[in-house]
């Protein structure tokens, strides 16, 4: 069964080679899509081995989704992996031992997914791990249509690994801060689409399916978003550092529930009121209002 990984990059040279050697015992083809590096990115891809597309950046599903259609025709399993994330030596092995064996109508495989922050394990909050469908058949899936929090969807029967992928990002708490703030004005996008559908867009949110991207998502878009603004805020991050005992993630662990957990909530709140008043305040609708206060183009 041939495996190809797909990687995204921008600037990630502190990153590729370490995410390219943790596939290299699993992957037939490693394709790096690239959306203008200005850094070493593409040299130390390339050095590793992999295909190196580039692309112009509009977000995360567009890009990957534009990956799909470059890859071979004799393409057989897919595995999306970012360029901060490692395939870890227990689930290579799942990789190598299970997937020749799946029942033909399997399409798509669950994986766990943990994050290091700061250089330690977040272990508390009720976070992680967290079940993510990262491995599937080429045909069969694609990514949701979505500005922010994008997941696969397939078409099809699933099945599960024990293995683990670790989210382990390398650079400054500015760059970290830097592109959650990117990240606040895309999932505003999506919260402003929820109420206004102003644009297409595709949902894994389903209580029905007991999988837990989507009932995550059913819970974010049927209960959180309808709480009051800010409010939501401090109650996520009092569940997840209180009553889910994020406080045990020691000083590290503080940072992320803190900045993570609240002040990136919080900052996607404020960003929605700001949007929606100057929607009213100039008249006009609300992917205007995005492109002139987040500078997002959404049409």
């Amino acid at each position: 069964m041939k495996l190809t990984v797909v990687i995204l990059t921008k600037n990630e040279e502190l990153h590729i080679k370490r995410a390219l050697s943790s596939v290299a015992g699993i992957a037939d083809k490693c394709f790096v899509i690239d959306s203008g590096s200005t850094d070493r990115t593409v040299e130390l891809a390339r050095l590793a081995g992999a295909e190196v597309l580039e692309n112009p950046w509009v977000n995360y599903a567009t890009q990957f989704n534009w990956a799909l259609n470059q890859l071979p025709s004799d393409t057989g399993w897919v595995l999306r992996l970012d360029a901060d994330e490692v395939v870890t030596e227990e689930l290579a092995d799942e990789v190598l031992s299970e997937l020749p064996n799946m029942r033909p109508d399997t399409v798509g495989i669950y994986v766990s997914r943990r994050m290091h922050f700061l250089g330690r394990r977040i272990r508390w909050g009720g976070l992680f791990p967290v079940r993510v469908l990262r491995l599937f058949k080429h045909g069969f899936g694609r990514c949701e249509n979505r500005w922010m929090d994008e997941h696969v969807m397939v078409d099809g029967a699933t099945a599960d690994f024990d293995g683990e992928i670790v989210d382990d990002n390398l650079n400054s708490l500015t760059w970290w801060t830097e592109k959650h703030n990117a990240y606040a004005s895309r999932e505003v996008v999506d919260l402003l689409n929820l109420q206004y559908a102003f644009m297409p867009s595709e949902t894994v949110a389903d209580l029905r399916g007991g999988q837990q991207a989507g009932v995550k998502r059913w819970i974010k878009e049927n209960i959180y978003f309808r709480l009051p603004g800010g409010f939501r805020a401090f109650a996520y991050f009092f569940y997840r550092y209180i009553l889910r005992l994020g406080f045990l993630d020691g000083r590290e662990g503080a940072a992320f529930h803190v900045l993570q957990g609240f002040w990136y909530r919080y900052l996607v709140d404020a960003k929605f009121f700001e949007v929606r008043k100057y929607m009213k305040n100039n008249d006009v609708d609300a992917g205007t209002a995005i492109e002139r206060v987040l500078g997002i183009d959404v049409r």
